[in-house]
């Protein structure tokens, strides 16, 4: 790109540039008038070897596109106050069994930890907006479902599902006791079934909690697991 964007690439940095949202390649697509797909992929792609040595990036994010503050530069924009809130030991827990086996219902969760989840739990997630309802189980009770949220993958930098770190890689870094039965079977992919209906379970609270600590650039948990 040393003679400059070309024109495809410019349409789709100042459409991404005046959205408030980050758009999928379809939403591109028809927001450019019928551009077509092939083209707006060709656009991306030059726009995000443009921008990777520069002070913001391109990156895509659950199928969606959008820019954000190169990551080297971060204590640039760091703010000075921080702030700090609470994810209980359950939730993180929660949180875990929906991004590796999504989509899950309650009665999945629970049938996963061994313990009932208290709806609080699952409302604290969706207030942090990482995970959505995404529809209703096809058997009797109709049982609610839920999975992760775009914003999800944005706060943990990821790209797809497909880049969620195994059991090893935490405990390489220092993320995952060695001894975290709980956790290490909430990431199992052979554990849980999926196919069960949703059982009713009492309301309890969450005895278990774990330190948050909070990106004040994203005004999101981000839970350390102990």
């Amino acid at each position: 790109m040393s003679e400059g964007p070309s024109e495809i690439a410019r349409s789709v940095e100042a459409t991404l540039f005046a959205s408030e949202e980050p758009m999928s390649i379809e939403a591109l697509s028809t927001h450019l008038g019928g551009m077509s797909s092939s083209d707006v992929r060709d656009g991306l792609k030059e726009l995000s070897e443009y921008y990777d040595k520069r002070g913001v990036h391109l990156v895509e994010r659950g199928k969606r596109w959008h820019f954000e503050t190169a990551p080297d530069l971060a204590h640039l924009l760091r703010r000075e106050r921080e702030q700090v809130r609470r994810l209980s030991r359950a939730a993180t827990e929660v949180l875990a069994i929906i991004a590796y086996h999504e989509p899950v219902s309650r009665a999945d969760i629970e049938s996963i930890r061994g313990v009932q989840t208290a709806k609080g739990t699952l409302d604290v997630l969706m207030e942090a907006g990482w995970i959505r309802l995404a529809g209703r189980r096809d058997v009797p009770g109709r049982p609610v479902i839920y999975a992760t949220t775009p914003e999800f993958l944005d706060h943990f930098g990821l790209s797809s599902r497909r880049d969620l770190p195994g059991i090893d890689e935490l405990k390489a870094a220092g993320l995952l006791d060695p001894v975290d039965d709980a956790l290490e079977e909430a990431m199992s992919p052979d554990t849980g079934d999926s196919d069960g209906a949703e059982a009713e379970a009492l309301d309890s609270p969450d005895t278990e909690e774990g330190a948050v600590s909070t990106d004040p650039d994203l005004g999101s948990p981000t839970p350390t697991l102990d």
